[in-house]
């Protein structure tokens, strides 16, 4: 089975994705996706032997809390936005080190940052043992890199068996 569907995963976003940009639910068009789904996996397993495995429900419960967040986060930034003033803004680049070792968990705990708006990340560092992320608003830097690593790493590590 994992030769024809060597990433499940990725074959169902891709189907997803391709109906998404179709913006057509017709027989035809699904076929096609699905066509996709398959040989793209197919023809791009070479290029990810080790792949990691994810836990499901870890998996399930990060992308709520990950959406909850950015829900929240948003209100947030728009309440600074509108009634802090800028004297009393204090941006903070981050170092954030990282517990993580597998290019696929520092991708997901990058982009979940990026995601969450007040923040984004800017670089992995070369030796892969730091993130920097700048800040919007963070008057403890300290205490901001200590929420992130529990909030996100830690349950990234579960998701990912790190």
């Amino acid at each position: 089975m994992s030769r024809i569907l060597p990433h499940p995963g990725l074959s169902a976003l891709l189907v997803a994705m391709w109906m998404v940009m179709v913006n057509d639910l017709t027989f035809g068009a699904l076929f096609l996706g699905l066509v996709v789904g398959l040989l793209v996996p197919i023809f791009t397993a070479p290029w990810w032997p080790g792949r990691p495995r994810v836990r499901f429900l870890p998996a399930v419960a990060y992308v709520g809390l990950v959406l909850w967040d950015i829900v929240v986060a948003n209100f947030q930034v728009a309440a600074i936005i509108l009634f802090k003033p800028n004297r009393d803004l204090r941006p903070a680049w981050l170092t954030i080190p990282l517990d993580l070792a597998t290019p696929e968990a520092i991708t997901v705990f990058a982009g979940t940052i990026s995601l969450t708006p007040g923040t984004v990340s800017a670089d992995v560092s070369a030796c892969g043992e730091y993130l920097l992320v700048h800040a919007l608003h963070a008057p403890d830097p300290v205490a901001e890199v200590a929420k992130v690593k529990t909030r996100y790493e830690a349950r990234l590590k579960e998701m990912f068996h790190a």
